[in-house]
């Protein structure tokens, strides 16, 4: 369900663009042309708790930048139980990326964890975006090789690691996740029954 609103403050909204625009740089710079441009493109937005980005059984419109807050992906199984499959705070895309990319009926869900303050650009502003943006080709296609990766170290991660390697490094890695989002998603997104992960976290 969509109940999320625009950002109307100014100082507000300039706050996340320039954490967009600092995460942008750590892959390609951004001219000043291409910053305005994306300043009419993407909306800002709050979304508070447990607000559905992207619904499964729909065309997903929409990619997300998180400034703030914590999203989940999440699938529902033949039995109805949801399994998470990626976690992640701000700063950070966040989408359905094969469903977005193809603009086919998705299986997946976008769950606001947290409130959550959010850049949002549709899919029909994204080829605007490739058509005219400096840099916004070269980007796209950075970010879409760093979710690969990403993706690929995961299955690793999943099939090579055991259960607390696995907690470990993902409390190595993105502790605030640890910190900030219930046992039972961190559970599904690593692979682990709750109550195994609950008896890992006592003995550590």
């Amino acid at each position: 369900m969509e109940t999320y609103s625009l950002i109307q403050n100014q100082e507000e909204v300039d706050h996340l663009f320039q954490v967009f625009f600092d995460y942008v740089r750590l892959l390609v710079d951004i001219p000043v042309s291409d910053q305005a441009y994306c300043r009419q493109l993407f909306k800002p937005v709050y979304a508070p708790k447990n607000t559905l980005l992207e619904t499964e059984g729909t065309v997903h419109k929409h990619h997300n930048f998180i400034v703030s807050g914590f999203v989940r992906n999440y699938y529902l199984d033949d039995e109805q139980r949801e399994i998470t499959i990626d976690i992640n705070d701000g700063p950070r895309f966040f989408t359905s990326y094969n469903h977005f990319i193809h603009q086919t009926i998705s299986n997946e869900n976008l769950h606001c964890i947290t409130d959550c303050q959010l850049l949002r650009i549709s899919r029909e502003d994204v080829n605007k975006a490739k058509d005219l943006g400096i840099t916004s080709q070269e980007y796209s296609e950075k970010i879409l090789q760093y979710y690969l990766e990403s993706k690929k170290q995961r299955v690793i991660d999943l099939t090579t690691l055991t259960a607390k390697e696995r907690y470990l490094k993902l409390m190595r890695r993105q502790p605030m996740i640890i910190k900030n989002v219930p046992l039972i998603y961190i559970a599904s997104y690593l692979g682990i029954n709750p109550g195994s992960l609950s008896r890992i976290r006592q003995e550590l």
